[in-house]
């Protein structure tokens, strides 16, 4: 079984930063190399598209619009997958979802970027 909980969504104005944090609950000691872990987001009425990933091998891969604003990062010890957003924008208004390789979801975050 694994769990994955999203926190660390709010409001912030336009140019400001939030920091997501996602924990994974699992039993299974090396589940990032199991699974690339991700951020997916969702706006609504459009469809859920990824925001930025880690693969199994470490590298990292950024949706063209986030480049040079967000931060994906993790720590394999703790099992957690931090998304780091500067200088956000009212199109980063999203719910927010932690993944391991689209096997497995947590339930969003919501962000809002609004002035």
């Amino acid at each position: 079984q694994v769990q994955l909980v999203e926190s660390g969504g709010g409001l912030v104005q336009p140019g400001g930063s939030l920091r997501l944090s996602c924990a994974a609950s699992t039993s299974i000691f090396s589940i990032f190399s199991i699974y690339y872990t991700g951020w997916y987001r969702q706006a609504p009425g459009k469809e859920r598209e990824l925001v930025a990933r880690i693969t199994r091998d470490g590298n990292t891969e950024y949706a063209d619009p986030v480049k040079g604003r967000f931060t994906i990062s993790r720590d394999n010890a703790k099992k957690t997958i931090d998304l780091q957003m500067n200088n956000l924008k009212p199109e980063d208004t999203a719910v927010y979802y932690c993944t391991l390789g689209r096997v497995y979801w947590g339930r969003g975050t919501q962000v809002i970027v609004s002035s």
